[in-house]
């Protein structure tokens, strides 16, 4: 046993090319080869949720104002988002995933982490199962993955990203270093903008140079995170793959290709992914009691916000109650663009080990039916079969973006 906690881990990062835009091509070829973005109109003052290959030729990319985008490639072809199918697609594409592992741990719908260590024996090494998942998803679903092999999931991470698309990268556990040093400090979780500018005053540009630094330097520069950055720069990374079923807490967050400073784009995404944490809840019978935000400024400074509720809850309204009017006084209080956002539910607990009231609230039973009623109809059809009537900010939920697609 012991022989077999010392040995590398496998993992895997499967990550989907450009997935929302990506789904829109297959269901219409005439879109192939058409710069495509998926997300709001200039009109309505939406953002870019995605861009396929072809329109960011044209420096189209995620977050990026709708109006932006139509200044830079005026002859895209501009598409509504249908995040309920896309949560379809993705639940496919996961079904590929739990035939080698049920250890898959999703970040968002477009991409995963997997522990592949203990599947090996049955399916061949890590490289090959990475293969065999790329193969059945190009075949079965008919979109693209790009894949990373490495022994964690910082290093699984960076390899699913090297060479997109259709990309497939393999670390080896015994050449970490020779992998990560020429690569910039960028690649490191981390290192924004901000943070980048500082170590470029140092005349640190890669993570060779970086490593070489005495954490006690970079504790001096970036507090508590520095020592997290020296960390990464040596490989480090002891996190687990946690499934959903296991974990203490459900989250979705997104990092956007561009700081946002716009309250109502932040909210529509902050919408998006609260509707998918609530839709993960609800498909592992799961209720929270604690909903969090995350969010990130531009200068990368970060902060947490929690609201605890009277009784756990899965239900999608009462988790975007709270998380919008956190989300809210936190903007309220702050001058700098946002980064990062995301939600999260904690103090999970299965329905049945609750002290439920004798009388349950109507109106929360009746969300309780809506949510149910919207998992399965969205989930058969996609979202244009069926919408939520609550507004944000006076605007219809067609005007509302998902969280960017970063793939």
């Amino acid at each position: 046993m012991s022989e077999q906690r010392n040995s590398p881990r496998a993992i895997l990062h499967v990550d989907m090319d450009a997935f929302y835009a990506s789904v829109e091509e297959r269901d219409n070829p005439r879109l192939v080869g058409k710069p495509v973005i998926v997300g709001g109109t200039p009109e309505s003052r939406g953002v870019v949720a995605a861009a396929n290959y072809a329109a960011r030729k044209f420096g189209v990319h995620s977050a990026m104002s709708a109006a932006q985008a139509r200044r830079l490639c005026p002859q895209a072809i501009v598409l509504p988002p249908r995040m309920g199918y896309y949560a379809e697609v993705s639940s496919q594409i996961h079904a590929v995933f739990e035939r080698y592992t049920p250890l898959v741990e999703p970040l968002s719908l477009d991409e995963a982490f997997l522990d592949v260590t203990g599947s090996q024996g049955l399916f061949g090494s890590a490289a090959q199962i990475g293969r065999g998942i790329q193969q059945a998803i190009r075949e079965e679903v008919r979109l693209v993955a790009s894949v990373g092999v490495a022994p964690n999931k910082f290093l699984a991470k960076i390899a699913s990203d090297l060479e997109k698309p259709a990309g497939f990268v393999e670390v080896d556990s015994g050449k970490t270093q020779e992998f990560l040093d020429p690569l910039p400090v960028s690649r490191l979780w981390g290192v924004g903008r901000v943070s980048g500018g500082v170590l470029d005053g140092l005349g640190i540009r890669t993570i060779r140079q970086l490593r070489r630094m005495p954490v006690e330097l970079l504790n001096k520069h970036f507090g508590k995170s520095g020592e997290h950055i020296w960390q990464l720069a040596q490989g480090i990374d002891d996190r687990a793959v946690v499934p959903d079923r296991e974990a203490k807490s459900i989250s979705h967050e997104t990092t956007f290709s561009q700081d946002i400073a716009d309250e109502s784009s932040l909210l529509a995404c902050l919408l998006e992914l609260t509707e998918q944490v609530g839709r993960r809840l609800r498909r592992h019978k799961l209720r929270g009691r604690t909903a969090h935000i995350k969010v990130r400024f531009a200068d990368f400074r970060t902060i947490t916000r929690a609201h605890t509720f009277p009784e756990p809850t899965c239900t999608t309204q009462e988790l975007w109650n709270a998380v919008g009017e956190l989300l809210r006084k936190a903007l309220s209080a702050e001058r700098f663009a946002v980064r990062l956002l995301g939600v999260g539910m904690t103090g999970l607990e299965l329905p049945g080990l609750s002290q439920r009231q004798l009388f349950e609230d109507e109106a929360r039973q009746k969300q309780s039916r809506l949510d149910a009623v919207t998992d399965l109809v969205q989930q058969r059809f996609g979202s244009d079969s069926l919408g939520r009537a609550g507004r944000l900010d006076g605007k219809r939920k067609s005007d509302r973006l998902g969280p960017p697609d970063t793939s």
